[in-house]
């Protein structure tokens, strides 16, 4: 993406003549700086790492380094903190840009996972919208120029949803975009996205709202580009299955023909790429980086023939030779397929 696109995006109305931004969804466990640079390489504009809290950063722990770790590469890209002290966060907002100069901040107000909300966390303070504000407010101050954006859910319950109250209030305090997850904190990741919220906050406010929970393919993107003003859609875990999706949604969205067609072989040529970044990012360490990325395999392998007896074995598997001679085992089964 050029610079250009970039700082247009950040207008009050941006210029969406080349097209509405693809934005990676910020996935505990998933986005590290490996798969970031994969799926921008398959055509995610914008990349946010996985949260971090405030207290990680302002301790500079090893843990921390990692989940900030990235390639310039991956640039236009965004810190996700989460946590419920705003003069804290607005300390952590200072370090973070010292530390590794993000090009913006994402405040996390979506996360449903308890051990977040129970420390007053993610989509807690969806349910305290003084406490969200007062959050918002610190945390642009101490960015300055630097972007804040941040994440909600349409609400805590489907009694609670307060999506518009919640987003105008965030643009009230200087946020710069939205990203709305159709579902509410107590729905989780079950029953539907409601993109009706998700159109209505697009219509409600000024700055620009992306769109975020159920595309899985580039029909359902075009359709709910069509049905909504939302300057962009975000994708997790269609992404975390296949990575394509990316490429696919920006050659339906530019009305070019039909991208390559994904096949098996490619599919495990993917993982073997991921793998061996994977074992790199690990310094080497292939047992400990093949052990990280078993959920992964797990993910990759959803769908495909045989899925089920080919995940028993990729659960077990600890080097990159083992897991070549289960992909051979497979394709020699099953042939060089579409997937």
């Amino acid at each position: 993406m050029s610079s250009a696109r970039w700082v247009r995006f950040w207008n009050t109305e941006p210029d969406m003549s080349s097209g509405p931004l693809l934005f990676l969804a910020p996935m505990a466990g998933v986005t590290n700086t490996v798969f970031r640079s994969l799926c921008k390489e398959l055509g995610a504009d914008v990349l946010t790492t996985e949260f971090v809290s405030a207290e990680g950063i302002l301790h500079r722990n090893e843990r921390t380094r990692r989940y900030l770790e990235f390639q310039p590469l991956e640039r236009p890209l965004g810190i996700q903190l989460f946590g419920a002290d705003p003069s804290r966060l607005a300390e952590a907002v200072k370090a973070v840009i010292d530390w590794v100069s993000p090009d913006f901040i994402d405040l996390n107000f979506g996360c449903p996972v308890n051990k977040v909300v129970s420390r007053n966390g993610g989509s807690a303070l969806l349910k305290d919208c003084p406490l969200l504000a007062s959050v918002a407010r610190e945390v642009v101050a101490a960015a300055g120029s630097l972007p804040v954006t941040a994440k909600i859910r349409i609400g805590w319950d489907s009694r609670s949803v307060n999506a518009l109250e919640t987003a105008r209030i965030l643009e009230g305090e200087g946020i710069s975009r939205l990203a709305v997850h159709g579902r509410t904190k107590e729905q989780g990741y079950t029953g539907e996205a409601d993109w009706r919220v998700i159109g209505a906050v697009a219509d409600a406010v000024k700055i620009p709202v992306i769109g975020n929970g159920d595309i899985d393919s580039a029909a359902v993107a075009l359709q709910r580009l069509r049905e909504t003003n939302v300057a962009g859609l975000m994708i997790g875990r269609a992404a975390m299955c296949h990575p394509w999706i990316f490429r696919e949604i920006r050659s339906a969205i530019d009305g070019g023909g039909a991208p390559e067609v994904v096949t098996l072989r490619m599919k495990w040529d993917f993982i073997f790429e991921h793998t061996r970044r994977e074992v790199e990012w690990w310094g080497g360490k292939e047992e400990l980086a093949i052990r990280s990325m078993r959920a992964r395999f797990m993910s990759y392998t959803r769908g495909l023939p045989g899925g089920a007896r080919l995940r028993e074995r990729l659960q077990q598997v600890t080097s990159e030779d083992s897991l070549r001679a289960i992909a051979e085992g497979h394709l020699l089964e099953y042939g060089d397929q579409p997937v």
